[in-house]
């Protein structure tokens, strides 16, 4: 009974440290599939089997990602020590032995790699795109302010494109734009929120190093800035015509108030509610924000089923 309980300890603590609740990022695998089916430009529609093949790419990059989470939690296990809420971790706690830690990590990004192989070779190379940047993030670029933020943006993106490549489908690069812009948006009021804890607890950025480097109010204008490109990026999207070509329809535009009411929303969250430090956890328990993506959703199936324009 004792051994059967350790085990079963072992695997909780497995389970915790491949943080499932940070798989919801890789939900922009399936971008490309939800777009491809309101394109009336295909000559074949996309049914069960593309949908199960992309959800397969989304099932590897969650793999893969827990690896790299794993790899990260037992390199910094010494400084997330000193974190309030990090500390907890099962390694950083020494819960999880780092030994079983590190095989786990490795079995997990073989899977992933043989996995992404076997479903397809040009997206094994996203894959491992993704991984070379994650392990250079891991290794350095994560100490040095704002180029932490575009490797995790550029993660975004990989994803975005991984989707596209994995069902041979085009994905307009505005829509890149703005998977880009908007992972920027979260990191930096995830850095804003970071640097304001390091700073109201009067202490330093051991646990991470590039918060040494941000300002605050250079933050809020970067914020600022990458927020509103976010919007407008969207909106010309949306509003160009070889997008409405592709759907067959201008409606697309009437989506925008729902981009902005998210955008708005979380901004909100952050300057108002002191949140942002783990946006994985905010997008999935803001009711108003949930519900802005369910009607979004549910907009642009109507738009997609109707095909037929309002005067905008």
């Amino acid at each position: 009974m004792t051994r059967n309980t350790s085990q079963g300890t072992i695997i909780r603590h497995l389970v915790r440290a491949m943080r499932p609740s940070h798989w919801t990022k890789n939900i922009v695998v399936l971008a490309a599939f939800f777009f491809a089916m309101g394109d009336v430009s295909r000559k074949s529609s996309l049914g069960i089997r593309e949908f199960m093949i992309a959800f397969s790419g989304m099932l590897l990059f969650c793999i893969a990602s827990s690896g790299i989470y794993i790899i990260n939690d037992i390199k910094d296990a010494q400084a997330d020590r000193s974190h309030p809420v990090k500390k907890n971790r099962p390694i950083a706690s020494g819960a999880l032995p780092i030994s079983t830690a590190l095989w786990t990590a490795l079995a997990l990004l073989a899977t992933a790699c043989i996995g992404s192989y076997l479903l397809s070779p040009p997206f094994a190379c996203v894959v491992g795109s993704y991984l070379g940047i994650q392990i250079l993030y891991n290794i350095g670029l994560k100490k040095i302010a704002l180029i932490d933020i575009l490797s995790i943006s550029i993660g975004f993106v990989l994803r975005a494109i991984a989707g596209a490549i994995i069902l041979a489908v085009n994905i307009s690069p505005w829509l890149l734009l703005c998977t880009f812009l908007l992972a920027m948006f979260l990191a930096l009021c995830k850095r804003r929120r970071e640097k304001m804890q390091v700073d109201d607890n009067g202490g330093n950025a051991k646990q991470r190093p590039a918060l040494d480097n941000y300002d605050e109010h250079l933050l809020d204008q970067l914020i600022a800035i990458v927020s509103s490109a976010t919007i407008v990026s969207y909106a010309i999207y949306t509003l160009s015509p070889d997008t409405i070509s592709k759907f067959g329809t201008a409606n697309l535009g009437f989506t925008i108030p729902f981009v902005l009411f998210g955008i708005f929303r979380y901004l909100d969250l952050v300057y108002r509610h002191s949140k942002g430090e783990q946006p994985e956890k905010t997008l999935l328990t803001d009711m108003p924000i949930l519900i802005n993506i369910a009607l979004y959703g549910t907009f642009i199936l109507i738009i997609f089923a109707l095909k037929k324009d309002f005067p905008m």
